[in-house]
C-alpha cells in the first residue's frame, strides 16, 4: 500500500510539473580541460523525481536545507577524491560557491554544481594520470628513506601542483616496489604499472553524462541514508545480470572501491565460498585464465570489466591474486585457484547434517541446519506447485528427518546469511513457537504493524541454538532476535550486521508515466523492530554467547555507515517468553569462556584480530625495496610457522616453504556452538520451555 500511494502521489506531482518546465543548462566554465560533460534533458526530470520522492517519502523525513547541502557537498567530494590526491585546495575553495546551494538546485532539478565539480575532478585526474605515465618513462628511486602516506582521507588538500607531484612520485614508487616484489622483475613491474595507468586513462575517456548524474544523485541519496540508492537505466536493467549471473562463475558479489575490486558477499555453495580462502573485503588485484595463464593487473578497472575476466565457462580455471581483508600493506598477495561452476540452486538452499557431540563423557546427537538465505520460489508457489522450495519448508523437512533420527538438539547456522524474504523469517520462527508476534515494522508516518506467526503447529520443541556472525543481516536478524526475545533458544556468535530498514524499489518511468527506462530508486520507507521494542537497525543482534570478530563494527556493518539510521526503541509487542534461558546463560557463558581459554584456534583468532588492528592503523610506509622485502619475508616465515602449528594440531604433516597452503578445515566456532548446544541439552533446558510447547 505504501508503495502504491507513493507511486500515485509522486507520479501526479511530477507529470504535472514536467509538462511545462524547461531544463536548466550547466553553463559554468570548467576551464581548459577536455572534460565538459553536460546533463541530458531527461536528467532534469529524474533529479526532481528523486529529490521529491526522498523528501516526501523517505523514512527519515529529511528537510532540504543548507545543513543538508553542506553534507551532500562533503560526501560528493569524498566520493570523487576520497584520498585527496587529485584536487587542489584552490579547486575545493572554488567549489564552495555551491556549498550552500545544492539543496535549492536539487529541488529545482538544476545540476550545475554536480557537473561543474565532476568535470573539474575528471580534468585533474587526467592530469595526474598523464603525470604518472611521464614518471614511468624514467628510472625511479626504489631505495630511499622517503615515507609514503597510505591514507590521506583526513589530511588537508594539497596547496600546489608541486605538492601533488611530490605525492604522486611517492605513490608511483610504492606501486612499483609492491609490483617488483610480486613479479621479481623490475622491467615487468614498470610495464604492469604503466599498463594500469593507460587502462585508467582509457576508462576515464569513456565517461558519459549518465556516469556523472548517477554519482551526483547517489552522493545526495547516500547522504540521506546508505540504502537509498539511484541506479542508472543501465545499472537498473543489468543489475541482476551483471552482478549475479556474471559472478555466478565463482559465486561472489563484487564492487568497485577506490580503484580496487572488493569482495562484498559470498554465495553459499559457490567456488569462492567452498575454497575457504576468500572473505568479504578481500581486494582482487589480478586475474589469470587457466592453470598457467599470465596474471593481468585489474587495479583501477571498471567492475564490469573485472567481471568479464572472472566470468567464464563452467569447469574452466580462473586464478585470482588477492590482498586479504586487513592484511598488512606489505603482505604478499594470495594466489587462489578456482574452478568456475554454475552455483547449484540446491547448494544455496538449507543444508542439514547430524553431528555426534561428546560433552562431559556423554554423546549427544545434534542436528545442524545451515540456512544461506531466506528464499522462496515465488513462481512455483503461484503455479500451486506442491513442492515449491522455501527456507521454512526446507527447514521443516530437515526437522522432520531429525525427529526420525532422534536428535537431542538443533543448531540453526545463519552465518553469512544476508537476509531475503521477510515472510520466510516469520514462517521459520513459527516452526519453533506456537503463535505470536515475530517482528514489528514502523512506517515513516509512525504506524506500526506487528507481523505474527498464526500457525499453531510447532515443528520442533527441543533445545535450540542459533549461530550468527557480522554478515548475518536483515531477515536473519529478525529470526535470531525473535528466538532470543522468546528465550526459545540461545544466539551464539558475533554481533550481527544491523540492517534493520525496509526498502521499496520504484521504477522512475512509472513515477512519471513515461515509457523510457529512466532508472530505479531504492527508497527506505520503514524500519524493523524486535517484539521487545528495540530496533535491529545499527546494533543488530547481540548474541547470548559472544565470539570476537575479525570484522570490527566501525569498519563493517551498518554501524560503519556515517548516515545509517540510528538505533531506537518503540513499545514492545504483546508476547510472553516461552523459555527461561536467561537463568542458564551465566553458567553456560562461564563454561564457554573456560573452553576458549584452552582452545588454540581461539588464541589464533585473537592474534589475527590484533594483527588486523595494527595493519589498519598503519599510516605510512618507507619507500625502500630492501627494507620492505625483509618485512615481507619475515611475515611470510611467521605465517608459515603458524600454519604448520595449526596443521600439527589437526594431525597433518607440515608443508615446506613455497608449497601450496590448503585451507585448514577447522570451524572452531561451529565446534564450540555444538558444545554449547550439548550443554543446553545436558542441563535439561527442554524442561524449562513453557507448557504451551508439546513434548517431543
Amino acid at each position: 500500500m505504501i508503495r502504491k500511494l507513493m507511486l500515485e502521489a509522486v507520479a501526479f506531482s511530477f507529470v504535472i510539473s514536467s509538462c511545462s518546465a524547461t531544463p536548466p543548462q550547466v553553463t559554468a566554465d570548467v576551464g581548459s580541460g577536455k572534460f565538459n560533460l553536460q546533463p541530458e534533458p531527461k536528467h532534469y526530470l529524474v533529479a526532481k523525481v528523486i529529490t521529491g520522492a526522498i523528501e516526501e517519502y523517505h523514512y527519515k523525513k529529511i528537510k532540504l536545507d543548507d545543513s543538508l547541502s553542506v553534507q551532500v557537498f562533503n560526501k560528493y567530494l569524498k566520493d570523487l577524491d576520497g584520498g585527496r590526491s587529485s584536487l587542489l585546495a584552490s579547486d575545493v575553495k572554488d567549489f564552495e560557491q555551491y556549498k550552500y546551494k545544492l539543496d535549492d538546485q536539487l529541488e529545482g532539478g538544476d545540476l550545475t554544481a554536480g557537473y561543474y565539480i565532476y568535470n573539474h575532478y575528471a580534468n585533474r585526474l587526467s592530469e595526474r594520470i598523464d603525470y604518472a605515465l611521464g614518471l614511468l618513462k624514467t628510472k625511479m628511486n626504489l631505495d630511499s628513506t622517503d615515507s609514503y602516506e597510505l591514507d590521506r582521507e583526513k589530511e588537508p588538500w594539497f596547496s600546489t601542483t608541486a605538492d601533488l607531484n611530490s605525492y604522486w612520485n611517492k605513490r608511483l614508487r610504492y606501486e612499483l616496489i609492491t609490483q617488483k616484489l610480486l613479479s621479481k622483475d623490475e622491467q615487468k613491474a614498470y610495464n604492469i604499472i604503466k599498463k594500469r595507468y593507460e587502462n585508467l586513462k582509457t576508462q576515464l575517456s569513456k565517461l558519459k553524462s549518465e556516469d556523472v548524474f548517477e554519482a551526483y544523485m547517489n552522493a545526495f541519496s547516500s547522504t540521506v541514508e546508505p540504502h537509498t540508492v539511484y541506479l542508472s537505466p543501465k545499472n537498473s536493467a543489468d543489475f541482476k545480470i551483471e552482478m549475479s549471473r556474471a559472478l555466478e562463475g565463482i559465486g561472489a558479489t563484487l564492487r568497485y572501491d577506490e580503484g580496487y575490486t572488493k569482495v562484498v558477499q559470498l554465495t553459499k555453495g559457490g567456488p569462492a565460498e567452498k575454497s575457504k580462502q576468500v572473505q568479504p573485503n578481500d581486494r582482487i588485484i589480478a586475474v589469470a585464465q587457466g592453470k598457467d595463464g599470465e596474471f593481468e593487473d585489474v587495479v583501477g578497472w571498471r567492475i564490469d570489466d573485472v567481471v568479464g575476466k572472472i566470468r567464464g565457462p563452467k569447469g574452466t580455471v580462473v586464478r585470482l591474486q588477492i590482498i586479504p581483508s586487513g592484511a598488512d600493506v606489505n603482505s604478499a598477495p594470495k594466489t587462489i585457484v578456482l574452478v568456475r561452476e554454475k552455483v547449484v540452486l540446491s547448494e544455496q538452499q538449507a543444508q542439514s547434517e547430524v553431528k555426534q557431540v561428546n560433552y562431559n563423557g556423554k554423546l549427544y546427537k545434534i542436528g545442524v541446519i545451515s540456512v544461506p538465505a531466506f528464499y522462496i520460489d515465488w513462481d512455483a508457489m503461484r503455479k500451486k506447485d506442491p513442492n515449491y522450495t522455501s527456507t521454512s519448508r526446507d527447514v521443516k523437512n530437515a526437522l522432520i528427518k531429525f525427529k526420525a533420527q532422534g536428535v537431542d538438539g538443533v543448531v540453526i547456522d545463519l552465518r553469512n546469511n544476508g537476509g531475503g524474504s521477510l515472510q520466510e523469517a516469520i514462517e521459520l520462527t513459527g516452526l519453533f513457537i506456537k503463535t505470536g508476534p515475530v517482528v514489528q515494522v514502523r512506517e515513516a508516518n509512525g504506524n506500526v504493524k506487528v507481523n505474527e506467526d498464526l500457525n499453531p503447529e510447532i515443528a520442533y520443541s527441543g533445545p535450540l541454538t542459533v549461530m550468527v556472525n557480522r554478515f548475518s543481516a536483515s531477515a536473519s536478524e529478525i529470526f535470531a532476535a525473535a528466538i532470543q526475545d522468546y528465550q526459545r533458544g540461545l544466539v551464539i556468535g558475533e554481533q550481527s550486521y544491523g540492517k534493520g530498514t525496509v526498502q521499496t524499489a520504484a521504477q522512475i518511468n512509472e513515477l512519471v508515466n513515461k515509457p523510457d527506462n529512466l532508472g530505479q530508486l531504492n527508497l527506505t520507507i520503514a524500519k524493523f523492530y524486535r517484539i521487545s521494542g528495540g530496533s535491529t537497525q545499527h546494533k543488530g543482534v547481540i548474541p547470548d554467547i559472544t565470539f570476537p570478530s575479525m570484522f570490527p563494527a566501525n569498519l563493517f556493518g551498518e554501524s560503519s555507515e556515517p548516515t545509517a539510521l540510528p538505533w531506537d526503541q518503540i513499545s514492545q509487542a504483546p508476547y510472553k517468553p516461552v523459555g527461561q534461558l536467561n537463568v542458564l546463560k551465566p553458567v553456560i557463558e562461564a563454561d564457554h569462556d573456560k573452553r576458549m581459554k584452552a582452545n588454540s584456534e581461539y588464541k589464533y583468532m585473537l592474534e589475527d584480530i590484533k594483527e588486523f588492528e595494527l595493519n589498519t592503523n598503519r599510516k605510512t610506509v618507507v619507500l625502500n625495496i630492501d627494507q620492505l622485502k625483509k618485512e615481507r619475508d619475515l611475515k611470510e616465515e611467521e605465517e608459515l610457522v603458524r600454519y604448520n602449528q595449526r596443521r600439527k594440531l589437526l594431525g597433518e604433516k607440515p608443508v615446506a616453504k613455497g608449497s601450496d597452503r590448503v585451507p585448514l578445515q577447522n570451524d572452531y566456532v561451529k565446534d564450540e556452538s555444538l558444545q554449547i548446544t550439548a550443554e543446553l541439552i545436558n542441563k535439561s533446558v527442554a524442561n524449562t520451555i513453557a507448557e504451551t510447547l508439546p513434548k517431543k
